[in-house]
């Protein structure tokens, strides 16, 4: 059995006891989240239309906070003297899928 879930403008596809990132969350590790899905694949049933997906639910648990890679920038305006060295690394919510249940 799998989902998808929408989370963070993006869509992932999970299965349980599966781990990924996820943009941050706000929320303290080992507490719970849910996710509406967008799809639900079990075996041969698809759940993909509003009304069928109504009370399906996935559950996670927070594992902690991880750090993407280092993204440097330049910037230069030529003939100006100017240069601007900078640098960011995404703050992301590091998750772990605890279940996926359906309505019926």
């Amino acid at each position: 059995m799998f989902a998808v879930i929408r989370t963070g403008g993006k869509q992932e596809r999970v299965a349980e006891g599966q781990r990924l990132q996820v943009e941050l969350l706000g929320e303290e590790p080992g507490s719970q989240v849910s996710f509406d899905p967008v799809l639900v694949v079990d075996g041969e049933t698809v759940l993909a239309t509003p009304a069928a997906l109504a009370g399906a639910t996935v559950t996670a648990q927070v594992v902690g906070e991880a750090q993407g890679p280092k993204v440097r920038g330049f910037t230069y305006k030529s003939k100006a003297n100017e240069r601007r060295r900078w640098g960011h690394r995404q703050r992301y919510s590091m998750i772990e899928i605890t279940s996926i249940t359906t309505a019926g």
